[in-house]
């Protein structure tokens, strides 16, 4: 498919964050979901934020799951979920690395480029859920919630490293796969919507913009 560049309105970065490997759940159960605010400048690398860890780096971190993205637009939902949680007050509840409002899963798509600080960055994936956001929220449902709703989040891989600063505006440079939103990946690869079609997973098998692990998951959905 024809690349196409679009020129639109940027959206500015709430917060960019960072966390370090610590205890989670007791001391064998490691986690660095817990990611406070940057200030300054902040450097991005192939690896992600400078300074940010991964305990589990099977399933975290990599250079296609380098920078996670979730919508501070969802944090009402999760309000009225569960009411006025003290981690809900602020960005960083879900591990993020960069908070904004006026994205989301419906609206962004795989392969989107954007513009942030000097680095530019690519959307590889979704984030599949796991069992610490819930237990950070003190919500074991809420991984099968994320699964229902598509309030997922987002991952990017680092195509040019650079700088940016929190406030700096995350900017659309272009757009590949207007044909995969993020939620319609999510709901194929992760949310049983294959079930109902699975044509389209032979096209993800072998899609290049798409994460390595989720290009695996199609193919096993596949059947081999």
């Amino acid at each position: 498919m024809t690349a196409l560049s679009i020129p639109t309105p940027s959206v500015p970065t709430i917060a960019l964050l960072a966390g370090k490997v610590a205890p989670f759940r007791g001391p064998d159960e490691p986690s660095a979901i817990v990611k406070q605010p940057l200030s300054g400048p902040v450097t991005i690398t192939p690896r992600g934020i400078a300074g940010d860890e991964q305990a589990d780096r099977v399933h975290h971190g990599g250079p296609d799951m380098a920078i996670h993205h979730y919508a501070f637009d969802h944090y009402a939902y999760w309000r009225g979920q569960l009411g006025e949680h003290p981690l809900l007050g602020q960005p960083g509840a879900f591990g993020e690395n960069i908070s904004t409002t006026g994205l989301a899963e419906s609206t962004v798509f795989l392969g989107d480029r954007f513009r942030l600080g000097t680095a530019l960055i690519e959307i590889s994936q979704g984030r599949q859920p796991c069992w610490k956001q819930g237990h950070r929220l003190g919500h074991p449902e809420m991984p099968a919630q994320i699964v229902q709703t598509r309030r997922c989040g987002w991952y990017y891989r680092v195509l040019e490293p650079g700088t940016a600063t929190a406030g700096d505006p995350l900017t659309l440079i272009e757009r590949q796969r207007p044909d995969w939103p993020v939620d319609r990946l999510f709901g194929m690869l992760i949310a049983g919507d294959h079930k109902r079609d699975p044509g389209p997973l032979r096209e993800l098998a072998d899609e290049p913009l798409l994460g390595r692990d989720w290009r695996t998951r199609a193919r096993e959905l596949l059947g081999g």
